[in-house]
């Protein structure tokens, strides 16, 4: 087995038996180890011998192979147990625990028991239903609300708070929510009616109280006219009790009410019940088991019961249908909704934010509201509405025989609407024939040849057809008025339509130009009206009477009609921070009105209560054909803005001071999310250095945070205006086409202050003296020019002298940057070559160390072989000294076998002596000295 890597040595035949019997070989013992196996020599007799050494060890030490199998079946095993849970290794979740305190009044089934709630449901009369997600911020948010209401309604209403996230509760199996929390509630058997509305407690408790009693008992006159009155529509059933306990029809009528509250969470239709023919007789009711909306403006209905199914769905459905509302709750949840655009796409709307409590009894501001809203609609004087309003006003007035809706008033003839005619202002286009002396006309429509004044029109009444026809018959005519321009001349002519009507058309001039002293060097502006403002075109006829007309039905005497809104301050007082209301105020009452399609809003002065009278007041200040309301534009806080700067920053406040009261302004209209705005600070930074701040002023304004009047906003980003000085109204565009650079604004602001440039105004000339005047300003301005460029012009030389040393300077570091970029390029390439010095003496170390292991691994198979010797060396001499020994006997025995006479007293030992000390001699040196011992008998 020496060449399968044993260490078998001469001296024959030192291994077992099974060691002979594997060699294959039967001579003598040490013939095995001096042949070689030239089985070892390939690769198949190399596996060969791998293998039987395998098997040899095994038959050896079968302890080593069990162990072997035993811990390659365990790595197996446990191999296949860690793929087998790789799977499934997940952290289970943390076991619930309560939502809600103890010592709360609500019932918190924290594990999602949902059969349980369902158990408890059954056994009471009316159940909320709390579905909550415990990591929701809305559910903890709603928790104390929740509390809050359950600690008053406890004694009546079961609250019930489930988890419904909880993966192994049967609510998060049963249920499947998009949002937490949900809130349902069950009056008997009738459910789920699901709240939408405020997580408020004040707001969850009314709501609750409404499911509790969704009918309201009306025993008298006076609770029947608060029924009447109130802002919600009403619905009213006539039921006899006396008859029986629960009457025909009864039960589906409150059902019906139950009904109302699911689909309409706001609860905005109220349901009463009568039960006392007299009151009946009051809303035309006569038979029990009838049904009355109440409406307002409209004719009141019956529910038809002959033509649809008395069931509680149709009831609803008929009085969602029918229903009448002038004014409205709204509700925004905070999020991304179409609410509020949908309603402002209706028309202008009044949006009132008042503190609302809904569990107060009496609401004294919300009564004042509802009387301006019926008296803003009520159009055709209803009795009706007349004596609701008497009733919300505390006025006593005598029992009212009949509160059904009478026949309306026959309207008035047409011939009487000439003494209201209507008027209309119109202005001149340049082509016109009259233009060069009259640029406004008052255009009225009416019937007489005398004709009539514009300032004694007080209620106009518009008809678009008339208008559109006096205006064709105005422009048709061509006519001319020869006054001077300071005067109005009132002329009537015929209908190019119709010779039965006449126009009447009252001309006078407006000045285009602002008036300033041509003598004065800084601009300032005396009046409001010299500046160019659309909303200032109340003051063009002083003399016509814009007096407002009456407010009883004042919704139908003008196009701008008002769509009522009410808003709950204590929730959405941001929403009129963003309309204009002051975010520090003590009470928060505010009122604005929205016009989308203007594009813009106005605002109640926050100073005036919001009461009866401000609020019409504030209406017809909106609806006359002048309106003396100012649109309400938000801007940036003007403190938050250096005032001594290069460039001064323009807000809403401070436009009017800065822009059109001061001398020559440039103005930069840019915004934050404009990219392409913030490259030209510095070009407006240099120009604002080269102009003197006491005649010029470069300034800048964010429009995207300040509102300004429509003739003064741009529609691109960035824009330039410039507005020269005494002619605010002649400011100018910067070209589109033309780069914004330094020398190109330089240009255009001299070429635009220079009075030669502007268009001269035939109806007043400028005077000689004003021309003198700018001239000296302009002169001015260049002398000023001048100097700056002498004093660049001086700088430029200095940096010129600068620039020459800085050139030296820098040649010396360029030869100095040679000179050490050698040094760095011979220093790497040193670098490079003891780099490759050291990587060939590791190689050769590397190659030194695998030689030293070799010649180790030689010595230690020497010193093997060499104890292998040893070994054998001792045996060969105890076997030589054992023959010796042998030989030393036959020779004494030949000796005395002629002295064989007498018997040895000690007989011959039937093995060889043995050294004292010395261990018996193997089995195979036995049987050596057996072989021996036979052939020399044979030989003697």
């Amino acid at each position: 087995m020496s060449g399968c890597g044993g260490r078998g040595g001469g001296g024959g035949g030192s291994g077992s038996s099974d060691d002979a019997e594997d060699e294959g070989g039967g001579g003598p013992a040490g013939s095995g180890s001096l042949r070689p196996v030239p089985a070892a020599a390939s690769p198949a007799g190399r596996i060969r011998c791998g293998l039987r050494g395998a098997s040899l060890m095994a038959r050896r030490r079968p302890e080593l192979l069990c162990g072997a199998v035993a811990l390659g079946c365990a790595l197996l095993l446990a191999l296949r147990f860690t793929c087998s849970r790789a799977k499934d290794v997940t952290i289970p979740a943390k076991p619930p625990v309560s939502f809600f305190s103890s010592r709360s009044s609500v019932l918190d089934l924290f594990q999602g028991q949902l059969d349980y709630a369902e158990h408890v449901r059954r056994d009471s009369e009316v159940v909320l239903l709390f579905f909550y997600a415990p990591w929701c911020g809305q559910s903890i948010t709603a928790r104390a609300e929740i509390e809050q209401a359950a600690s008053q309604l406890s004694d009546q209403v079961l609250f019930v708070a489930i988890n419904c996230w909880w993966n192994q509760g049967k609510c998060r199996k049963q249920k499947h929510f998009f949002y937490f929390p949900v809130i349902y509630l069950y009056h008997r058997s009738f459910g789920p009616i699901e709240y939408k509305g405020p997580m408020s407690a004040v707001y969850i408790e009314k709501f609750v109280r409404r499911v509790m009693k969704p009918l309201l008992y009306i025993p008298s006159q006076s609770e029947l006219l608060d029924f009447l009155s109130n802002y919600e529509p009403g619905v009213l059933g006539y039921f006899e009790f006396s008859g029986s306990p629960q009457p025909p029809g009864y039960l589906t009528f409150f059902t019906s009410a139950l009904h109302s509250l699911k689909k309409d969470y706001l609860g905005t239709v109220r349901f009463g019940v009568i039960t006392n023919k007299h009151l009946a007789k009051l809303v035309s009711l006569v038979h029990s088991g009838s049904v009355y909306l109440h409406r307002h403006f409209n004719t009141s209905l019956v529910f038809p019961r002959e033509v649809i199914n008395f069931t509680a769905e149709n009831i609803h459905k008929w009085a969602l249908e029918n229903r009448e509302t002038f004014l409205r709750w709204l509700w925004p949840h905070g999020g991304k909704s179409l609410l509020l655009n949908n309603e402002l796409k209706k028309g202008p709307a009044l949006f009132l934010f008042i503190p609302f409590n809904p569990l107060a009894k009496s609401h004294p501001l919300i009564d004042e509201i509802t009387e301006v809203a019926l008296e803003y609609n009520n159009c055709h004087g209803d009795q009706v509405v007349e004596r609701l309003l008497q009733h919300l006003r505390r006025v006593d007035a005598p029992v009212v025989k009949s509160l059904a809706p009478e026949p309306a008033a026959q309207l008035p003839d047409a011939p009487l609407r000439a003494a209201s005619p209507c008027c209309n202002t119109v202005v001149l286009p340049q082509w016109h024939s009259i233009s060069r002396t009259h640029n406004v006309c008052e255009l009225c429509v009416n019937q007489t040849a005398v004709g009539i004044r514009p300032s004694v029109v007080s209620v106009p009444q518009c008809s678009f057809l008339e208008m559109a026809a006096a205006l064709d018959s105005f422009y048709l005519k061509e006519q001319a008025y020869h006054v001077a321009s300071d005067s109005m001349e009132c002329s009537n002519f015929l209908s190019s339509y119709s010779p039965f009507s006449y126009y009447t058309a009252c001309c006078r001039t407006m000045n285009r130009g602002i008036a300033f002293s041509s003598l004065e060097k800084e601009c300032a502006v005396s009046t409001a009206g010299s500046v160019p403002h659309i909303e200032e075109n109340r003051h063009l006829f002083p003399d016509v009477d814009t007096s407002s007309p009456e407010f009883t039905g004042l919704s139908c005497r003008t196009n701008k009609t008002l769509n009522l809104y009410l808003l709950d301050s204590n929730l959405f007082w941001l929403y009129a921070e963003r309309l204009g209301a002051p975010s520090t105020t003590r009470v928060k009452e505010f009122a604005a009105i929205v016009d989308v399609k203007e594009e813009s809003h106005y605002i109640l002065d926050p100073k005036q209560a919001l009461r009866k009278l401000t609020l019409e007041s504030f209406i017809q200040n909106f609806s006359v054909l002048y309106s003396p309301l100012k649109r309400h534009l938000i801007g940036s806080d003007s403190a938050q803005f250096p005032s001594q700067h290069l460039i001064t920053e323009v807000t809403t406040d401070t436009f009017w001071e800065i822009v059109l009261q001061k001398q020559d302004v440039l103005l930069l209209y840019y915004a934050q999310w404009c990219g392409f705005c913030p490259s030209l600070n510095h070009v407006f930074i240099q120009l604002a250095r080269l102009l003197p701040l006491d005649t010029f002023t470069v300034a800048r304004i964010d429009v995207s945070q300040n509102d300004l009047p429509w003739e003064f906003m741009v529609d691109r980003l960035p824009t330039v205006l410039f507005f020269p000085c005494n002619r605010k109204d002649l400011s100018v565009k910067y070209p589109e086409d033309l780069p914004i650079t330094l020398p190109n604004l330089l240009r255009f602001i001299l070429h635009h202050s220079d009075p030669a440039s502007v268009p001269q105004n035939l109806a007043n000339p400028p005077t000689k003296e004003c021309l003198q005047s700018e001239a000296v300003l302009q002169q001015g301005h260049i002398s000023h020019l001048e100097r700056e460029i002498q004093k660049l012009r001086a700088e430029i030389s200095t940096l010129q002298r600068a620039q020459v040393q800085v050139e030296a300077r820098l040649s010396s570091a360029r030869r100095d940057e040679h000179r050490l970029l050698r040094q760095q390029q011979t220093l790497e390439q040193q670098h490079r070559l003891l780099q490759l010095h050291s990587e060939q003496l590791q190689a050769l170390y590397e190659q030194k160390t695998r030689e030293l292991e070799q010649v180790a691994h030689k010595l230690q198979e020497l010193a093997d072989a060499s104890e292998n010797l040893l070994t054998e060396n001792a045996w060969l001499k105890v076997l030589l000294a054992t023959m010796e020994r042998k030989l030393e006997g036959k020779v004494g025995a030949e000796n005395l076998t002629p002295r064989e006479e007498a018997p040895s007293d000690h007989p011959e030992p039937s093995g060889a002596p043995q050294l004292p000390g010395s261990a018996p001699p193997p089995a195979n040196v036995s049987s050596l000295l057996v072989s021996e011992k036979r052939r020399e008998n044979k030989t003697d």
